[in-house]
Formats: C-alpha cells, sequence, structure tokens
C-alpha cells in the first residue's frame, strides 16, 4: 500500500511520481484508508475522497490482504461476492 502523502513533497510531485507509478502499473488500484474500500482508478466515488485518505495499490489481491473491501460502485460484482462472503 502507498499513501498519496509518500508520493512527494509538493503537489506538483505527488501528481508527477503517481502518473509514473500508473503508466508503469505499479499502481492499479486506489483506495480509501479511512473507509477501508478500494476500487478503479477512474471510479468517480473515489474521486471525491481526500487526499489524506487517498491509498494505492499494486493489485487487486493486496488490497484484499491489507483488509479492504471492493468498491460498490466501480466493482459492483467484486463488492456483491464480497458481500456475500461475508454476511
Amino acid at each position: 500500500m502507498i499513501k498519496h502523502s509518500d508520493l512527494g513533497e509538493t503537489t506538483f510531485a505527488r501528481l508527477r511520481n503517481l502518473y509514473q507509478q500508473i503508466q508503469n502499473q505499479t499502481i492499479t488500484f486506489g483506495g480509501n484508508r479511512k473507509l477501508k474500500i478500494y476500487g478503479t482508478l477512474n471510479c468517480r466515488a473515489g474521486k471525491c475522497m481526500k487526499a489524506e485518505n487517498r491509498v494505492f495499490f499494486k493489485s487487486e489481491s493486496e488490497a484484499l490482504q491489507d483488509g479492504y473491501r471492493p468498491c460498490a460502485v466501480c466493482m459492483r460484482e467484486a463488492y456483491k461476492s464480497w458481500k456475500t462472503q461475508n454476511l
């Protein structure tokens, strides 16, 4: 898990570092640290979160291993499966 704040000291450095890691596919999913939810990088719900709550993952398995659940907005099928298993 990579915290948004760990990507660089300035906003510009964070964005540049983030874009490089996305292009290199080091980062493939984003998440909300407080809510423990992960989803795709282009999720409309994920774009609304505060930067201090934003985290990134290399893979879906990494997010699940860290105790995050799939987003109900952008990962509807994975969320339904997770919800069924965790009732």
